[in-house]
């Protein structure tokens, strides 16, 4: 049983045998967590959702309360981290989970920072091992991954941090199978829905592993049995280890378990940039390529060229990426999983900043009738934009996620521009560097002091608490 196997790995990791590379990964991870979710309290979401808990708690903010909350805080920018193959986000997930629980003086949890980095890493490896497993079949049948898996990788975190035995932690993956929710629909369709998913993975996971310590059971086939997790939200993968008189044979799932955990894939999770959804970025580093292409022609030639001499721009890409072809957002969710708007607010503005979106929101961009010149030129762009599922592309993914984009001119004088991206900026192959990391932190978060951040570092040298005193996350 899968259970058995991820709850084997977890019990046994310990911080001397993870490799110096996933320590580094981790920590870096953890300050890309921290300025997304800083910001992110910010958000309409958070502030929403901190009102309605002050409305039904009081001030009550137990590390339920606290981990439901930040969950939704992190993943309300679109600028967590994610995963390309597992097809989730587990950075908005397991720091949410671990921030909550050592953040809640009731607790009083006496964990090491060595402790604190194994938990992270257990939950990046679990989440991302399942998420492997299931995708593409689970998304493919409307899942949101990183609220379904999420409810995996926050129970093991808690699991890790109330350090429960075997038996225990098996319990509570099988609570966490069954509470494990999120329709990708909620993604797609301009609400908040998408990260509520990931508030309530929090949630979950933490009360599965508080359940799990005082006696309460969860059964041990909740994700490979003939009713479980597989069954009822991959079941597509589900029918492919069956025989032809419908019997399972979970022989091959448990030996992709095996060869997928303790493999550190923390490494291989991308950074990003742009407050977009992911599948958009690739078109965004191409257009900002172009860009450049289209600044040096204009210089070169002692050219004027503006929107109205672009003809059109092909954007040919993946089919994931394609389908999100809202060519008219009517709100910020919306704006965030829209590749036309983003390629053209891409070309532009200077940058694409959280505060110039901003910017751009408040001056009216979801108004038919503004009058503003940045939001006329982009509505003007966006209406020369043609969108191609790419085969030969799709074919790539998801070892890539790949985008070409091309601008053609008016005047058939000016050659034609293009540009493919295949890994966008963020990943293992093209990836931000620690300055990049903390530049988007100060960005995202002008009035904390960046040196504070420092003690992640050298985070082993103190006590969580310390950490966690000197970063101003206790209560």
């Amino acid at each position: 049983m899968i259970i058995n196997q991820l709850s084997e790995y977890l019990i046994h990791l310990r911080y001397d045998d993870i490799p110096k590379e996933a320590i580094e990964k981790a920590k870096s991870c953890f300050i890309d967590y921290l300025a997304v979710y800083l910001r992110g309290l910010e958000s309409d979401n958070a502030q929403i959702a901190i009102k309605t808990i002050y409305e039904l708690y009081g001030n009550d903010f137990n590390s339920l309360n606290k981990g439901f909350i930040n969950g939704i805080a992190s993943h309300s920018l679109d600028l967590d981290d994610g995963h390309r193959w597992a097809q989730l986000h587990p950075g908005s997930v397991v720091f949410s989970t671990v921030l909550a629980m050592i953040s809640d003086s009731g607790l009083e949890l006496d964990i090491t920072s060595e402790e604190f980095l194994e938990a992270v890493i257990g939950g990046y490896e679990i989440a991302i091992a399942l998420g492997m497993l299931v995708n593409p079949d689970h998304r493919n049948q409307g899942f949101h991954s990183t609220g379904t898996i999420g409810a995996f990788a926050a129970g093991a975190v808690a699991s890790k941090l109330l350090r429960l035995n075997k038996e225990k932690t098996e319990h509570c993956f099988g609570l966490c199978a069954t509470q494990s929710s999120g329709l990708l629909e909620a993604d797609h369709a301009g609400t908040m829905g998408k990260s509520l998913h990931v508030g309530n993975a929090v949630y979950n996971g933490i009360l599965s592993a508080y359940l799990a310590k005082n006696g309460f059971t969860g059964a041990e086939s909740l994700i490979d049995g003939k009713e479980g997790f597989i069954k009822a939200m991959a079941s597509d993968l589900f029918d492919r280890q069956c025989d032809d008189n419908g019997n399972l044979d979970d022989s091959k799932l448990s030996q992709f378990i095996d060869m997928n955990l303790n493999k550190f894939h923390i490494n291989n999770v991308y950074l990003k940039k742009y407050p977009f959804c992911r599948h958009i970025h690739s078109a965004i580093d191409s257009t900002l390529a172009l860009k450049n292409d289209l600044k040096d022609l204009k210089d070169s030639n002692n050219l004027k060229i503006d929107c109205s001499d672009i003809s059109s721009i092909d954007i040919e890409t993946y089919k994931i990426a394609s389908e999100h072809d809202n060519y008219n957002p009517k709100n910020e969710q919306d704006l965030k999983q829209s590749l036309p708007y983003a390629v053209a607010i891409a070309l532009v503005l200077d940058d694409l900043s959280l505060d110039s979106i901003d910017e751009l929101i408040d001056n009216g961009l979801f108004d038919e009738k503004s009058a503003d010149k940045d939001i006329l030129k982009i509505k003007e762009i966006v209406s020369k934009i043609n969108i191609d599922n790419n085969e030969k592309l799709n074919q790539m993914t998801p070892e890539k996620r790949p985008s070409k984009v091309t601008i053609k001119f008016r005047d058939d004088s000016y050659e034609i521009l293009e540009e493919t991206t295949y890994y966008p900026l963020g990943e293992v192959e093209n990836p931000l560097k620690e300055e990049d990391i903390l530049d988007k932190f100060k960005l995202l978060n002008p009035k904390f002091n960046m040196n504070k951040l420092q003690i992640i570092k050298q985070m082993e040298d103190y006590s969580i608490h310390e950490v966690f005193e000197e970063l101003d996350l206790l209560d």
